[in-house]
Parts: C-alpha cells; sequence; structure tokens
C-alpha cells in the first residue's frame, strides 16, 4: 500500500545517504510503496541546487532502475543548503515543507531522517519544535548511531530529544537488525520446539558472537579513533544479536513484548568489575600484513589515525547472563577490522553426551548450530553419524542450509527494510532508549577497566583472526573459536 509523507533528510550530501538511502528508498518507489504521494527535502551545507541533487541522486542507483523510471523517482527530490544551527534556514525550511505536503499531498506526515554526527540532534529536533515545522500528521524522528559516546552524553541526548519527539516515535536505526537472518534469530528459536527445549543452560555449553571485516578503517580515521571497535560494534550490534538470542519467550510476537524481554536479558548481563575487564577482555589493534600477494597497511599507517594510537580495532570478551535461564554458560563475542574474512555468524555449541557408547578416539564431535548472518544467509548443524561400514565408526554430519543468491539479491536490503518499518511505525526492529541506555552502563564498565588496568593492545597481523590473547582467552575456559577460516588460507602459505 503506498505511503504518504514528506521525508526532510539532515546530512543529505553525505556517504550513507548515497550509498544506503537513495538506493533504498528508490526500491521502494520501484515496489509502489512510494508512489506519487512523497517528496523528499535533502538538507546539508553545500550548497547544491535541485538540479545538481537530483543527478547525485540519479548516479547514486547506478544500473538498479531505467533511466526513465529513476528520472521520475528523482522529480521527488528537493534540495536546501541548511546550517543546522542558523534558526532563519529552519523557517525556509519549513515553507518549503508546506509546500510541498500540498503539492504531493503527504497528509502531513514528516519523517524526519537525521543522518549526521549526533552531537547536532539535539539542536536540530529543538528548532523542528520552536520553528514549529512538526506537522499535524505523524512525526517521526529517525536516528543514525553511535547515540552519544557513553551513558552519560547518551541520557543527555535523549532528553533533548524527548523533550520533542515521545518514545514511540523515536526510531534508534541498527541497521544490522533489519537482516533478514537477525530477524530470522527469533524463528530458529521460537518456531522450532527442538531447538527452544534446548536453549539454556543444560544443553548449551557455550554461545559464539563473531562480527568479522575484513576491511579496514578506510577512510573513517577521525571517527574511529574516537570510538573504537568496543563503542563502534559491541555497544549496539553485537549486544543487539546477544539480547536475542539470550531473551526469554514472549507473550506475542509484538514490538512492545519483543523489547521487554531484550531488557530484560540485557539488564541480567553481569556489569564487570575493573579486574575482571582485564580477565574476560582481549583488544586489539591490526598491524601490517598481508593475504596472498596483497599487502596492507597497519592502523597506525593510516590516514587520520595517530602513529602512536592505543584505539582498539579489535575486541574479544565472555559476557555472562545472570538469570537461571544462562547461568553458567559464556557468552563469547569478538568483532574487528582487518580479520581474514568478512562474515558475520552466530555459533551455539551444545554440551556432549556424558558418556561415549562408541570410544571414538578424539572423543565425540559437539553439536553446533551455526546461524549465518552475512555475506552469505541461512543455518548449518553440525551432528554426528555412522560412517558407512561393518563397524561403528563415528564422522561428523552437516545440515546445512543456505538461501539462493537469487533469493538474498531480491529479498529487501536492510535499509529498505526499516526505512518502511519507519514509514508504518513498526519499531520492531528498532533500539529503545532502556535498550540503549543498558548497552552502555555494560560497555561503560568495560572501558573502565580497559582505562584502570591499563589493559594492552595487542597487534595483530592484518588479516589475521585478532591477536593471540583472543585465542587464549577461550582455551582456559576448555573452549576454542569455532570458526577459524585462517586455517584454511595458513595450509595454503597464503597468511
Amino acid at each position: 500500500m503506498e505511503k504518504s509523507a514528506l521525508i526532510i533528510l539532515f546530512g543529505a550530501t553525505g556517504d550513507l545517504a548515497q550509498r544506503k538511502l537513495y538506493p533504498s528508498l528508490f526500491r521502494l518507489f520501484q515496489k509502489k510503496e512510494l508512489n506519487q504521494h512523497f517528496a523528499v527535502i535533502g538538507t546539508a551545507r553545500r550548497p547544491w541546487t535541485d538540479e545538481h541533487f537530483r543527478q547525485v541522486i540519479s548516479e547514486s542507483l547506478g544500473d538498479i532502475g531505467e533511466k526513465a523510471e529513476v528520472d521520475e523517482f528523482a522529480q521527488h527530490f528537493y534540495y536546501q543548503s541548511h546550517n543546522v544551527n542558523d534558526s532563519e534556514h529552519y523557517v525556509t525550511l519549513k515553507k518549503l515543507a508546506e509546500k510541498l505536503n500540498q503539492q504531493y499531498q503527504c497528509d502531513s506526515n514528516y519523517l524526519y531522517y537525521l543522518a549526521m554526527a549526533p552531537q547536532f540532534f539535539g539542536t536540530i529536533t529543538q528548532h523542528l519544535k520552536s520553528e514549529e515545522i512538526l506537522a499535524p500528521g505523524f512525526n517521526r524522528l529517525v536516528i543514525e548511531k553511535p547515540f552519544g559516546t557513553d551513558l552519560k552524553s547518551a541520557e543527555q541526548l535523549n532528553e533533548e530529544i524527548r523533550a520533542v519527539f515521545p518514545e514511540k516515535e523515536i526510531f534508534r536505526i541498527d541497521h544490522y537488525l533489519g537482516k533478514e537472518m537477525i530477524q530470522n534469530i527469533a524463528a530458529v528459536r521460537f518456531a522450532n520446539p527442538l531447538f527452544e527445549k534446548l536453549w539454556n543452560r543444560d544443553s548449551i555449553e557455550n554461545v559464539q558472537i563473531t562480527f568479522a571485516e575484513e576491511l579496514g578503517v578506510e577512510n573513517r580515521g577521525n571517527y574511529y579513533e574516537h570510538a573504537g571497535a568496543l563503542k563502534d560494534m559491541v555497544q549496539n550490534h553485537v549486544l543487539q544479536v546477544l539480547a536475542l538470542l539470550a531473551m526469554e519467550v514472549p507473550t506475542r510476537f509484538a514490538p512492545e513484548e519483543i523489547r521487554a524481554e531484550k531488557v530484560k536479558v540485557l539488564s541480567a548481563v553481569k556489569i564487570l568489575e575493573p579486574k575482571e575487564v582485564a580477565e574476560d577482555f582481549v583488544f586489539g589493534q591490526y598491524d601490517s600484513g598481508h593475504l596472498g600477494d596483497n599487502q596492507f597497511l597497519a592502523y597506525r599507517q593510516e590516514e587520520n589515525v595517530a602513529p602512536d594510537s592505543q584505539t582498539e580495532t579489535f575486541v574479544a570478551g565472555k559476557f555472562s547472563i545472570d538469570n537461571y535461564r544462562w547461568a553458567g554458560v559464556p557468552f563469547y563475542i569478538r568483532t574487528g577490522k582487518r580479520l581474514t574474512e568478512r562474515g558475520t555468524r552466530i555459533n551455539i555449541v551444545f554440551k556432549n553426551l556424558p558418556v561415549d557408547l562408541f570410544q571414538t578416539t578424539a572423543g565425540l564431535g559437539q553439536n553446533i548450530l551455526t546461524i549465518y548472518i552475512q555475506p552469505t544467509e541461512g543455518f548449518s548443524l553440525l551432528m554426528n553419524g555412522k560412517e558407512i561400514g561393518p563397524e561403528y565408526l563415528i564422522r561428523p554430519i552437516k545440515l546445512d542450509y543456505r538461501n539462493s543468491e537469487e533469493l538474498t539479491s531480491n529479498s529487501p536490503e536492510a535499509y529498505e527494510k526499516l526505512l518502511l518499518d519507519a514509514l508504518n511505525g513498526d519499531s520492531m526492529n528498532f533500539t529503545h532508549w532502556d535498550e540503549v541506555a543498558q548497552s552502555w552502563r555494560i560497555v561503560d564498565a568495560i572501558k573502565e577497566g580497559f582505562i584502570e588496568n591499563n589493559c594492552p593492545v595487542n597487534l595483530y597481523p592484518a588479516r589475521a583472526m585478532g591477536p593471540e590473547a583472543s585465542f587464549e582467552l577461550l582455551e582456559k575456559d576448555g573452549h576454542q573459536w569455532i570458526w577459524q577460516p585462517e586455517q584454511w588460507y595458513q595450509e595454503r602459505n597464503l597468511l
């Protein structure tokens, strides 16, 4: 069904808008979710014209549409050069918004998308109120991470935004929550009694969450020097996935119930004391390295990075959840840049039987459920079976399901789905303030322990899977990382 809305995009000239937002809006246009009754006002400091703005949009779409269709789409876009601190610019913005709302019959429904640095969020929202830009229809605010730099700054930012928008109209984007297989976690758990009955400390030995990036910091040195992997990835993406994996069964599959269970489990995550951070967390930074003939710079050699930087580009750690379901089950996480392969996956490692009836030489292999999130999507289950032959020789068998390339290429991209959810007012796949606040409490304690203990930032060669200390973290508990893609390259002397 066609949506009627005026979208006001702050930060319209930025990389995010061109790589993600314009293509996602165009796909919604192709599917008639957006058609005649929408318009987009792009704002930023650059002195662009409507014509130049539309040209940039057309170029950002690449080859995903026919020229006539692209031209028709681009005609819905208008540009205003804008200083977010200048009240007069908001007066001009209000006039343009009212004109386009009437011209395109948008039903006075306004969606404000803030693709800007978080220090501007409060200023923009306060001006939207003081200059009376808010419309009589819906007024929804979509904001990008990071939401603050710690709990204190996040609380201040939240107060500023909540003074204008009620919580139900605030949509904090975590684009990982728009991915198909992230949303499939709930289906794997709650639609399969086979797993849900085993989804507890009695059957699961440990849980492993890996967010691996093969790219380095690229052109984000300025941002990354102030953030690091802990704030950039763990505070949002990693803890959101952990919450989905560990939450209790909701009373019904609705945003409020899902959110309540996520908040409960995040509140049960143990807040680490400083000395525990040194024991349970490892920090790393990529050094120079190679994969085959490809050579890679060290993080400290990247643009806008201090030559003596102690910023972590890798974090591995162990979380404990203090509730009845998960008591004693470690949740291992790791995330980093310049790792061996790009991939996000979850490994659920089940406990072995107490007795090996078959007296296998190396012991029975463990049952492992793997959820693949990117770049491939699907899941697999590693089991034990009998080899063909007269003797009872046990070998591992993998039951594997992956979505086809054709299916994944036609599925909605994360931003496309999240934009549509925001237009529909569906907050299921967005983060609530209570989740954000608790995540910051967890991460602030880790950061405090990192500083107080003067934890080392271990160097690891570019394209390795992190420093050796991250492997030792699991080994001291008698476990190991299930996903070790570097072994394939090491066997061929490529790494």
